[in-house]
């Protein structure tokens, strides 16, 4: 099992996790926020063709993780998985594109990957994020989230890997000229995790079979790499996890588990 992100932040998200199990491989994408011509560049820089990609999941239907989700499955003929509610937001969007409703509690097989979805606290419709498996090994995702709750801390738990949104430090974001409506939407419940939220949270976890944290979804404005990083790191007091941060741009590589 692996995983590598095409591009993480505000202008556009989309993760790919893939397996092989024999002769089959299984590879998803996570969000696609990116459009047609720009998302089959970043797929090439990561060695897949869209004819590579199983399905595509969504988890909510805000522009960065969904701008580009149905053009592209509607040209490659993909399925894509979504709650009703990012269905209902979407409307015509999704029309042509083969799709499967999911919720909370359910669990998606997709090749020869498990998707267990669960809620979060964001101001989207009905949004979901993910932990998947390969039977063997758990990756979990949390971006787009305005507080941590019980619930997602349990869906996290025992993951090996983690890719943990990390989008502002409270100071930058008090001290931006953003206007104090955005602001409030941003630090606020159902907004986006701060960094020292972050920190709460993966203290928070099971981390007894945690060997990566991948830092996510940063702001370009309200935060840097480096505080990212350093929250990460408090929170696990440990040196055999090991700490990444994933940026706009790039992404981040093909991370084996």
């Amino acid at each position: 099992m692996k995983f590598a992100s095409l591009g993480s932040g505000s202008e556009g998200n989309a993760l790919l996790i893939s397996t092989t199990s024999g002769m089959t491989a299984t590879t998803v994408m996570l969000d696609c926020g990116f459009g047609i011509r720009e998302t089959e560049r970043r797929l090439l820089r990561l060695g897949k063709t869209p004819a590579d990609i199983t399905g595509i999941v969504l988890t909510h239907e805000h522009s960065d993780h969904v701008g580009g989700a149905f053009k592209f499955a509607r040209r490659h003929k993909i399925p894509v998985w979504l709650s009703y509610g990012t269905y209902q937001a979407v409307g015509e969007a999704s029309k042509g594109v083969e799709l499967h409703f999911c919720r909370d509690g359910d669990q998606l097989a997709i090749g020869g990957l498990e998707f267990f979805p669960y809620t979060v606290p964001h101001d989207a419709r009905e949004p979901l994020q993910y932990a998947a498996s390969d039977g063997v090994l758990k990756l979990g995702v949390l971006t787009d989230a305005g507080q941590a709750t019980a619930h997602l801390i349990a869906a996290l738990g025992a993951c090996d890997a983690l890719v943990l949104e990390c989008n502002h430090d409270r100071k930058m974001l008090e001290d931006s000229v953003y206007p104090a409506s955005l602001k409030r939407r941003i630090g606020g419940a159902y907004g986006h995790l701060s960094n020292d939220s972050s920190e709460a949270i993966l203290r928070a976890l099971d981390r007894s079979r945690l060997k990566m944290v991948i830092g996510a979804h940063l702001s370009q404005q309200n935060n840097t790499p480096e505080l990212a990083g350093q929250a990460l790191s408090r929170a696990l007091q440990s040196t055999t996890v090991e700490v990444r941060i994933a940026c706009q741009e790039q992404g981040f590589d093909w991370v084996a588990m």
